[in-house]
């Protein structure tokens, strides 16, 4: 009777940890679509090539730069130790003005360090492809900011998103996806109002968001000097960046 006992115990124990197992391995894995399937594998031949050229292969992990002022997203990929530079697309378009989204219906696109994850693809968006950003994140949610939603997708309009053309996207989508698929558990995304250079801010001097954007400096400082992502947290309503 003990034996069966602890049989049947033993059982439980390890269907409880295969659906657990499962449970997770669904939640870390990339959403697709008929066309987000179709996009991969048009695109993917054309990108391979244009990668390899730069010395870049599919699938190496990836992170990007948003830049609000010069309408501006980079994508950068991890080469050795290091990220360099693979590609700067022209942002169709992104709604409000510089500084960061605060409220629902402020037409702000978000500004910030945010991390997107396998879950937050989008290979059926009305808009061709999109990704979430993550907005709030904890610093947004830090000053009780409201919204979401807010994507990098096609399409070319936008409320408050960063919207790019379907071309685009498809290029940045499916590098993006294949990072993630490759193991990369999720990216790095900084959206900046500008290259966060002393020269920059200082001709921003006047700004509410001077302190914030300094703020940001540290991260985006981090970055061009290590061209590695800064690890984040938030305390006291700050960034804070580690190596």
């Amino acid at each position: 009777m003990k034996t069966q006992r602890m049989k049947l115990l033993s059982l439980l124990f390890f269907s409880v940890l295969f659906c657990y197992s499962t449970l997770v391995f669904s939640a870390n894995k990339l959403p697709t679509s008929t066309r987000s399937t179709e996009v991969a594998k048009r695109v993917s031949p054309k990108i391979q090539k244009k990668l390899k050229e730069k010395g870049f292969t599919l699938g190496a992990p990836v992170l990007m730069r948003i830049f609000k002022e010069t309408s501006e997203l980079e994508v950068w990929l991890q080469a050795g130790n290091e990220y360099a530079l693979f590609k700067s697309y022209k942002i169709c378009y992104f709604s409000g003005n510089l500084g960061p989204k605060t409220k629902v219906g402020d037409l702000q696109s978000p500004e910030g360090f945010y991390t997107v994850t396998p879950k937050q693809f989008n290979p059926s968006s009305r808009f061709h492809l999109a990704f979430n950003l993550g907005y709030p994140n904890a610093y947004d949610r830090a000053y009780q900011r409201t919204g979401d939603a807010l994507m990098v997708h096609g399409n070319c309009v936008s409320i408050g998103c960063y919207a790019m053309t379907d071309n685009q996207i498809e290029e940045i989508y499916t590098i993006a996806a294949a990072a993630l698929e490759a193991g990369q558990p999720a990216f790095q995304v900084q959206a900046l109002p500008f290259r966060l250079s002393d020269e920059n801010l200082a001709a921003h001097k006047n700004s509410p968001w001077l302190s914030f954007w300094q703020n940001l400096k540290v991260g985006y400082d981090y970055f061009e000097q290590h061209k590695k992502p800064p690890k984040i947290s938030v305390k006291n309503k700050q960034y804070v960046f580690e190596k």
